[in-house]
Protein backbone atom coordinates (compact mmCIF):
# COMPACT_ATOMS: atom_id res chain seq x y z
CA UNK A 1 0.00 0.00 0.00
CA UNK A 2 1.21 3.46 -0.90
CA UNK A 3 2.24 5.67 2.03
CA UNK A 4 0.23 8.84 2.62
CA UNK A 5 2.47 11.91 2.69
CA UNK A 6 1.82 15.51 3.69
CA UNK A 7 0.70 18.49 1.62
CA UNK A 8 2.28 21.92 2.06
CA UNK A 9 -0.32 24.72 1.96
CA UNK A 10 0.99 28.24 1.26
CA UNK A 11 -1.78 30.56 2.46
CA UNK A 12 0.08 33.88 2.22
CA UNK A 13 -0.29 35.29 -1.35
CA UNK A 14 2.99 37.22 -1.20
CA UNK A 15 5.20 34.20 -0.49
CA UNK A 16 7.67 32.97 -3.12
CA UNK A 17 9.06 29.43 -3.03
CA UNK A 18 12.58 28.38 -3.86
CA UNK A 19 14.86 25.54 -2.81
CA UNK A 20 18.34 24.58 -1.70
CA UNK A 21 19.30 20.94 -2.14
CA UNK A 22 16.22 18.97 -0.99
CA UNK A 23 14.69 21.74 1.12
CA UNK A 24 11.87 24.09 0.13
CA UNK A 25 12.51 27.69 1.20
CA UNK A 26 9.74 30.26 1.64
CA UNK A 27 10.42 33.97 1.07
CA UNK A 28 8.20 36.93 1.92
CA UNK A 29 7.58 39.94 -0.35
CA UNK A 30 10.87 41.52 0.80
CA UNK A 31 12.67 38.32 -0.30
CA UNK A 32 13.42 37.49 3.34
CA UNK A 33 13.52 33.80 4.23
CA UNK A 34 10.60 32.90 6.51
CA UNK A 35 10.68 29.11 6.61
CA UNK A 36 12.15 25.82 5.40
CA UNK A 37 10.44 22.48 4.73
CA UNK A 38 12.17 19.22 3.67
CA UNK A 39 10.60 17.87 0.49
CA UNK A 40 10.98 14.17 1.31
CA UNK A 41 7.69 13.80 3.20
CA UNK A 42 5.58 15.87 0.79
CA UNK A 43 3.27 14.63 -1.94
CA UNK A 44 2.07 18.07 -3.04
CA UNK A 45 2.20 21.84 -2.64
CA UNK A 46 -0.92 24.04 -2.79
CA UNK A 47 -0.23 27.76 -3.14
CA UNK A 48 -2.76 30.60 -2.73
CA UNK A 49 -0.83 33.29 -4.52
CA UNK A 50 0.62 34.77 -7.67
CA UNK A 51 4.35 35.07 -6.92
CA UNK A 52 4.95 31.45 -7.82
CA UNK A 53 7.94 29.14 -7.44
CA UNK A 54 11.47 29.05 -8.81
CA UNK A 55 12.44 26.89 -11.81
CA UNK A 56 14.85 24.97 -9.57
CA UNK A 57 12.00 24.05 -7.23
CA UNK A 58 9.82 22.97 -10.15
CA UNK A 59 12.66 20.68 -11.28
CA UNK A 60 13.08 19.32 -7.76
CA UNK A 61 9.33 18.65 -7.44
CA UNK A 62 9.32 16.85 -10.79
CA UNK A 63 12.24 14.70 -9.64
CA UNK A 64 10.61 13.92 -6.27
CA UNK A 65 7.13 13.36 -7.77
CA UNK A 66 5.60 16.30 -5.90
CA UNK A 67 2.75 18.15 -7.63
CA UNK A 68 2.26 21.93 -7.35
CA UNK A 69 -1.26 23.36 -7.49
CA UNK A 70 -1.91 27.09 -7.82
CA UNK A 71 -5.14 28.61 -6.49
CA UNK A 72 -5.90 32.31 -6.48
CA UNK A 73 -6.27 34.00 -3.06
CA UNK A 74 -10.01 33.26 -3.23
CA UNK A 75 -9.46 29.51 -3.59
CA UNK A 76 -10.31 29.19 -7.29
CA UNK A 77 -8.21 26.80 -9.32
CA UNK A 78 -5.58 28.37 -11.59
CA UNK A 79 -3.17 25.67 -12.75
CA UNK A 80 -1.01 22.74 -11.68
CA UNK A 81 2.52 21.55 -12.31
CA UNK A 82 2.59 17.77 -12.38
CA UNK A 83 5.59 15.43 -12.61
CA UNK A 84 5.78 13.38 -15.82
CA UNK A 85 3.05 10.74 -16.15
CA UNK A 86 4.32 7.31 -15.21
CA UNK A 87 2.95 3.93 -16.13
CA UNK A 88 2.47 1.89 -19.25
CA UNK A 89 1.67 3.76 -22.46
CA UNK A 90 -0.50 0.81 -23.42
CA UNK A 91 -2.79 1.57 -20.49
CA UNK A 92 -3.46 5.06 -21.85
CA UNK A 93 -4.04 3.65 -25.33
CA UNK A 94 -6.50 1.20 -23.76
CA UNK A 95 -8.19 4.06 -21.91
CA UNK A 96 -8.66 6.05 -25.14
CA UNK A 97 -10.16 3.01 -26.89
CA UNK A 98 -12.53 2.03 -24.10
CA UNK A 99 -13.73 5.56 -23.42
CA UNK A 100 -15.16 5.45 -26.94
CA UNK A 101 -17.04 2.20 -26.26
CA UNK A 102 -19.86 0.99 -23.98
CA UNK A 103 -17.24 0.54 -21.25
CA UNK A 104 -17.36 4.33 -20.88
CA UNK A 105 -21.11 4.21 -20.20
CA UNK A 106 -20.69 1.46 -17.60
CA UNK A 107 -18.10 3.56 -15.75
CA UNK A 108 -20.34 6.63 -15.93
CA UNK A 109 -23.31 4.71 -14.49
CA UNK A 110 -21.23 3.45 -11.57
CA UNK A 111 -19.86 6.94 -10.82
CA UNK A 112 -23.36 8.46 -10.74
CA UNK A 113 -24.70 5.54 -8.73
CA UNK A 114 -21.92 6.03 -6.19
CA UNK A 115 -22.71 9.73 -5.84
CA UNK A 116 -26.45 9.19 -5.34
CA UNK A 117 -25.98 6.19 -3.03
CA UNK A 118 -23.56 8.09 -0.77
CA UNK A 119 -25.77 11.20 -0.83
CA UNK A 120 -28.69 9.09 0.35
CA UNK A 121 -26.53 7.42 2.98
CA UNK A 122 -25.61 10.85 4.42
CA UNK A 123 -29.27 11.85 4.57
CA UNK A 124 -30.23 8.56 6.22
CA UNK A 125 -27.51 9.04 8.81
CA UNK A 126 -28.91 12.44 9.82
CA UNK A 127 -32.42 10.94 9.98
CA UNK A 128 -31.07 8.30 12.36
CA UNK A 129 -28.80 10.51 14.50
CA UNK A 130 -30.67 13.85 14.64
CA UNK A 131 -34.41 13.14 14.43
CA UNK A 132 -35.34 16.06 16.70
CA UNK A 133 -33.26 18.67 14.86
CA UNK A 134 -34.35 18.10 11.26
CA UNK A 135 -37.53 18.01 9.19
CA UNK A 136 -37.95 14.23 9.24
CA UNK A 137 -40.73 14.06 6.65
CA UNK A 138 -38.84 16.18 4.16
CA UNK A 139 -35.63 14.22 4.62
CA UNK A 140 -37.39 10.87 4.26
CA UNK A 141 -39.15 12.07 1.13
CA UNK A 142 -35.88 13.10 -0.50
CA UNK A 143 -34.23 9.86 0.60
CA UNK A 144 -36.98 7.94 -1.18
CA UNK A 145 -36.60 10.18 -4.26
CA UNK A 146 -32.89 9.35 -4.38
CA UNK A 147 -33.69 5.65 -4.13
CA UNK A 148 -35.95 6.04 -7.17
CA UNK A 149 -33.13 7.81 -9.03
CA UNK A 150 -30.81 4.91 -8.24
CA UNK A 151 -33.31 2.45 -9.66
CA UNK A 152 -33.62 4.52 -12.83
CA UNK A 153 -29.89 4.11 -13.47
CA UNK A 154 -30.24 0.34 -13.99
CA UNK A 155 -32.58 0.93 -16.95
CA UNK A 156 -30.72 3.98 -18.31
CA UNK A 157 -29.62 3.55 -21.92
CA UNK A 158 -27.69 6.72 -22.82
CA UNK A 159 -25.55 9.39 -21.19
CA UNK A 160 -28.01 12.23 -21.73
CA UNK A 161 -30.63 10.36 -19.70
CA UNK A 162 -27.97 9.55 -17.10
CA UNK A 163 -27.05 13.24 -16.83
CA UNK A 164 -30.73 14.07 -16.34
CA UNK A 165 -30.93 11.54 -13.49
CA UNK A 166 -27.77 12.93 -11.90
CA UNK A 167 -29.08 16.49 -12.17
CA UNK A 168 -32.43 15.55 -10.64
CA UNK A 169 -30.72 13.72 -7.77
CA UNK A 170 -28.39 16.68 -7.09
CA UNK A 171 -31.34 19.10 -6.92
CA UNK A 172 -33.17 16.81 -4.51
CA UNK A 173 -30.10 16.33 -2.34
CA UNK A 174 -29.22 20.02 -2.05
CA UNK A 175 -32.87 20.87 -1.33
CA UNK A 176 -32.36 19.31 2.13
CA UNK A 177 -28.67 20.11 2.64
CA UNK A 178 -29.58 22.97 4.98
CA UNK A 179 -31.39 20.45 7.23
CA UNK A 180 -28.01 18.84 7.94
CA UNK A 181 -26.55 22.17 9.06
CA UNK A 182 -27.41 21.96 12.74
CA UNK A 183 -25.61 25.18 13.74
CA UNK A 184 -27.03 27.79 11.38
CA UNK A 185 -25.56 30.92 12.96
CA UNK A 186 -24.28 32.53 9.76
CA UNK A 187 -24.37 29.28 7.77
CA UNK A 188 -27.67 29.57 5.93
CA UNK A 189 -27.79 27.58 2.68
CA UNK A 190 -30.24 28.11 -0.19
CA UNK A 191 -28.64 25.98 -2.89
CA UNK A 192 -25.33 25.65 -4.71
CA UNK A 193 -23.63 28.78 -6.02
CA UNK A 194 -20.27 28.76 -7.79
CA UNK A 195 -17.78 31.20 -9.30
CA UNK A 196 -18.16 32.93 -6.94
CA UNK A 197 -19.73 31.19 -3.92
CA UNK A 198 -22.39 33.46 -2.47
CA UNK A 199 -22.57 32.14 1.09
CA UNK A 200 -20.28 30.59 3.68
CA UNK A 201 -21.42 27.01 3.08
CA UNK A 202 -20.78 27.25 -0.64
CA UNK A 203 -17.34 28.76 0.00
CA UNK A 204 -16.42 25.67 2.04
CA UNK A 205 -17.96 23.20 -0.41
CA UNK A 206 -16.22 24.74 -3.42
CA UNK A 207 -12.81 24.65 -1.79
CA UNK A 208 -13.27 21.06 -0.62
CA UNK A 209 -14.34 19.96 -4.11
CA UNK A 210 -11.37 21.76 -5.69
CA UNK A 211 -8.90 20.00 -3.39
CA UNK A 212 -10.50 16.57 -3.90
CA UNK A 213 -10.41 16.96 -7.70
CA UNK A 214 -6.73 17.91 -7.47
CA UNK A 215 -5.99 14.79 -5.38
CA UNK A 216 -7.83 12.58 -7.87
CA UNK A 217 -6.02 14.16 -10.84
CA UNK A 218 -2.66 13.41 -9.23
CA UNK A 219 -3.78 9.87 -8.44
CA UNK A 220 -4.93 9.17 -12.00
CA UNK A 221 -1.66 10.43 -13.43
CA UNK A 222 0.35 8.42 -10.89
CA UNK A 223 -1.20 5.15 -12.11
CA UNK A 224 -0.71 6.13 -15.76
CA UNK A 225 -4.23 7.26 -16.73
CA UNK A 226 -5.11 10.47 -18.57
CA UNK A 227 -7.33 12.59 -16.29
CA UNK A 228 -8.66 14.58 -19.25
CA UNK A 229 -10.34 11.65 -21.04
CA UNK A 230 -13.49 10.89 -19.06
CA UNK A 231 -16.58 8.71 -19.16
CA UNK A 232 -19.41 10.90 -17.89
CA UNK A 233 -18.38 14.56 -17.95
CA UNK A 234 -18.14 16.30 -21.31
CA UNK A 235 -14.55 16.67 -22.44
CA UNK A 236 -13.29 20.23 -22.87
CA UNK A 237 -9.79 21.59 -23.29
CA UNK A 238 -8.12 21.94 -19.91
CA UNK A 239 -10.94 20.16 -18.06
CA UNK A 240 -9.97 16.95 -16.18
CA UNK A 241 -13.13 15.06 -17.17
CA UNK A 242 -12.06 11.73 -15.66
CA UNK A 243 -11.15 13.43 -12.37
CA UNK A 244 -14.63 14.97 -12.29
CA UNK A 245 -16.10 11.50 -12.93
CA UNK A 246 -14.26 9.90 -10.02
CA UNK A 247 -14.86 12.80 -7.62
CA UNK A 248 -18.62 12.15 -7.73
CA UNK A 249 -18.50 9.30 -5.21
CA UNK A 250 -16.29 11.43 -2.93
CA UNK A 251 -18.46 14.57 -2.89
CA UNK A 252 -21.00 13.46 -0.26
CA UNK A 253 -18.72 10.90 1.33
CA UNK A 254 -15.69 13.11 2.01
CA UNK A 255 -16.29 16.75 1.05
CA UNK A 256 -19.88 17.27 2.24
CA UNK A 257 -19.32 15.33 5.48
CA UNK A 258 -16.16 17.34 6.10
CA UNK A 259 -17.92 20.69 5.61
CA UNK A 260 -20.91 19.70 7.74
CA UNK A 261 -18.62 18.47 10.51
CA UNK A 262 -16.64 21.74 10.57
CA UNK A 263 -19.85 23.76 10.84
CA UNK A 264 -21.78 21.55 13.25
CA UNK A 265 -18.81 21.09 15.59
CA UNK A 266 -18.20 24.87 15.46
CA UNK A 267 -14.63 24.42 14.33
CA UNK A 268 -15.26 27.33 11.97
CA UNK A 269 -17.53 30.32 12.55
CA UNK A 270 -19.03 33.17 10.56
CA UNK A 271 -16.16 35.50 11.46
CA UNK A 272 -13.76 33.27 9.49
CA UNK A 273 -15.22 34.64 6.23
CA UNK A 274 -15.24 37.92 4.36
CA UNK A 275 -17.81 39.25 1.90
CA UNK A 276 -16.62 41.12 -1.17
CA UNK A 277 -18.44 43.93 -2.98
CA UNK A 278 -19.68 41.55 -5.70
CA UNK A 279 -21.29 39.32 -3.07
CA UNK A 280 -18.62 36.62 -3.15
CA UNK A 281 -17.98 34.98 0.22
CA UNK A 282 -14.40 33.90 0.91
CA UNK A 283 -12.41 32.47 3.79
CA UNK A 284 -10.15 34.81 5.72
CA UNK A 285 -6.53 33.83 6.33
CA UNK A 286 -7.50 32.50 9.75
CA UNK A 287 -10.40 30.61 8.19
CA UNK A 288 -8.05 29.01 5.66
CA UNK A 289 -5.72 27.89 8.45
CA UNK A 290 -8.63 26.18 10.22
CA UNK A 291 -9.85 24.62 6.99
CA UNK A 292 -6.52 23.10 5.98
CA UNK A 293 -5.72 21.94 9.49
CA UNK A 294 -8.97 19.98 9.57
CA UNK A 295 -8.55 18.82 5.96
CA UNK A 296 -5.21 17.22 6.84
CA UNK A 297 -6.85 15.47 9.80
CA UNK A 298 -9.61 14.19 7.51
CA UNK A 299 -7.06 12.76 5.09
CA UNK A 300 -5.46 10.83 7.97
CA UNK A 301 -8.72 9.25 9.17
CA UNK A 302 -8.73 5.48 8.72
CA UNK A 303 -11.63 3.58 7.16
CA UNK A 304 -12.21 0.10 5.79
CA UNK A 305 -12.57 0.08 2.01
CA UNK A 306 -15.91 -1.68 1.32
CA UNK A 307 -14.61 -3.49 -1.77
CA UNK A 308 -11.04 -4.33 -0.79
CA UNK A 309 -11.90 -4.94 2.89
CA UNK A 310 -8.64 -3.22 3.85
CA UNK A 311 -8.02 -0.37 6.26
CA UNK A 312 -6.53 2.80 4.81
CA UNK A 313 -6.51 6.59 5.22
CA UNK A 314 -9.09 8.67 3.36
CA UNK A 315 -6.20 10.54 1.77
CA UNK A 316 -5.21 7.32 -0.02
CA UNK A 317 -8.71 6.57 -1.30
CA UNK A 318 -8.33 8.58 -4.57
CA UNK A 319 -5.17 6.63 -5.43
CA UNK A 320 -6.89 3.33 -4.63
CA UNK A 321 -9.89 4.20 -6.82
CA UNK A 322 -7.61 5.25 -9.67
CA UNK A 323 -5.80 1.92 -9.37
CA UNK A 324 -9.08 -0.01 -9.41
CA UNK A 325 -10.21 1.88 -12.50
CA UNK A 326 -6.95 0.98 -14.23
CA UNK A 327 -7.51 -2.68 -13.33
CA UNK A 328 -10.99 -2.53 -14.80
CA UNK A 329 -9.72 -1.03 -18.04
CA UNK A 330 -7.20 -3.88 -18.23
CA UNK A 331 -10.06 -6.39 -17.80
CA UNK A 332 -8.76 -7.49 -14.40
CA UNK A 333 -12.10 -6.58 -12.77
CA UNK A 334 -15.68 -7.11 -13.94
CA UNK A 335 -16.68 -3.51 -13.12
CA UNK A 336 -15.29 -0.31 -11.64
CA UNK A 337 -16.06 -0.65 -7.89
CA UNK A 338 -17.06 2.77 -6.56
CA UNK A 339 -17.05 3.29 -2.80
CA UNK A 340 -20.58 2.60 -1.57
CA UNK A 341 -20.53 3.61 2.09
CA UNK A 342 -22.36 1.65 4.79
Amino acid sequence: MRKLKNTLYILTPDYYLGCKLDTIIMYDKESKEVGRIPIHNLEGIVSFGYRGVSPSLMKLCATMNVSIVFLDPNGSYLSRIQPPITGNVYLRELQYQKMCSMVSFDIAKNCVLGKIYNSRWLIERYIRDHPMQIDMEKMKRVSNDLLICMKKISSCTDKDFLRAIEGEAARKYFSVFSEMILQKNGFEFNGRSRRPPLDRVNALLSLAYTLEVSMITSSLESVGLDPYIGAFHVERSGRPALSLDLVEEFRPLVCDRFVLSMINKRVINKNDFKILENGAVLLTDNGKKKFFSEWQKKKLEVFTHPYLKEKMEWGLAPYVQASLLAKYLRDELDAYPVILWK
